[in-house]
């Protein structure tokens, strides 16, 4: 039996395979007015080819809990109850296509208002729906980006609440996991690297203080999140700084605190907080992260980063260097891998009704 296609069991959930999707900002709701962060056609389309394809669990794009959270203005959010209602028809696809609705909940700190990729990704200012970021620490993320406001303790304490206010949303809208995005140089991960907190309070300094914000974040969301449902948390494992940044050896350590604190599973990627950091790229660059922490912890990890074909995926599963893998450009290129990797590996996935000629 192939492994990758074992289900996979986190609490209460069972999840029919490992193959996982990865949260890819779509940058396709509305900026403004009544659905404003609310998913269009464009994401369901997106989300329930991949739930036809096989995939065991879809984690939707980062979902922001506030306006001001936002990567761009065109990302979505759970904020209000509109775009609740909104994502309902998302889950109930995915859940009928017995694939597994998730969502990433985040905050996007400095790296805020910024326009689309395919539009340069430069900050844009309030003429062009842009705001106001906060950090940590007021230090901009990159030449060019606006410096931003450093958050009060108040200010930290309002994002943690909205935290969980998003979490209460997600349940109600059908998620069967959230995730808390604290990589990728966005506002979690800004409190835990060095290299962006440059706070002298509570929340900087000690390792300990610099993951209080993290913890708290996780705490709020663990509180309102059902028992029986498991929460997800994305880490970059590294800065890829030789000095001065977060290291594998920080996320190890984090992981341990995270799962102390209710984590049911550590999604490990990399990068991101450093504009010009040197990254050896290539296939499976990032799974050695992903099984450093399983290694060296109790908490069940997944892994991303160019994983590419079935055997390899496989292997990674197999020879537990991970529980399950995220693939996220190749499932943009192929909504339909895991069925194609299941025939390879001699694995099985539901196959919609409608498509039993595919068969």
């Amino acid at each position: 039996m192939s492994a990758l296609f074992e289900p996979y069991r986190l609490r209460d959930l069972t999840i029919p395979n490992r193959v996982w999707m990865s949260p890819m900002c779509q940058y396709s709701a509305a900026p403004e007015g009544p659905d404003a962060g609310a998913p269009q056609d464009w994401h369901f389309a997106h989300y329930a080819s991949r739930a036809a394809g096989g995939t065991g669990l879809v984690l939707v794009e980062a979902t922001a809990v506030s306006p001001e959270g936002r990567i761009s203005p065109y990302d979505l959010g759970l904020w209000s109850d509109t775009q609740l209602e909104a994502f309902r028809r998302i889950t109930r696809f995915l859940t009928a296509q017995g694939t597994v609705p998730g969502v990433q909940l985040a905050h996007a700190g400095r790296k805020a208002a910024t326009e689309r990729p395919w539009k340069g990704g430069r900050p844009v200012g309030p003429e062009a729906h842009g705001w106001q970021p906060v950090a940590p620490s007021a230090v901009p993320f990159a030449e060019g980006h606006q410096t931003p406001e450093e958050l009060s303790v108040e200010g930290i304490e309002e994002i943690v609440g909205r935290f969980a206010d998003a979490a209460r949303r997600a349940l109600a809208a059908g998620f069967e996991v959230v995730e808390v995005h604290g990589a990728h140089g966005y506002l979690v991960h800004e409190f835990l690297s060095p290299h962006s907190n440059r706070r002298t309070d509570a929340y900087g300094g000690s390792f300990e203080n610099r993951a209080r914000f993290a913890l708290e974040v996780v705490d709020a969301v663990r509180e309102v999140w059902p028992q029986g449902k498991p929460v997800f948390f994305r880490v970059s494992a590294t800065d890829w700084l030789e000095e001065g940044g977060w290291s594998a050896d920080d996320t190890v350590r984090l992981a341990r605190a995270l799962q102390e604190h209710g984590v049911d599973l550590l999604d490990v990627s990399s990068g991101g907080n450093v504009p010009d950091a040197r990254i050896p790229t290539g296939p499976g660059y990032q799974v050695p992260f992903a099984s450093r922490v399983k290694a060296g912890t109790a908490l069940p990890v997944a892994a991303v980063g160019l994983i590419t074909d079935a055997e390899q995926a496989e292997k990674i599963v197999a020879n537990g260097e991970a529980d399950a893998v995220l693939l996220g450009r190749e499932l943009l290129r192929d909504p339909y891998w895991a069925r194609k990797a299941a025939r390879e590996l001699g694995g099985e996935v539901r196959v919609p009704d409608q498509y039993h000629r595919s068969v």
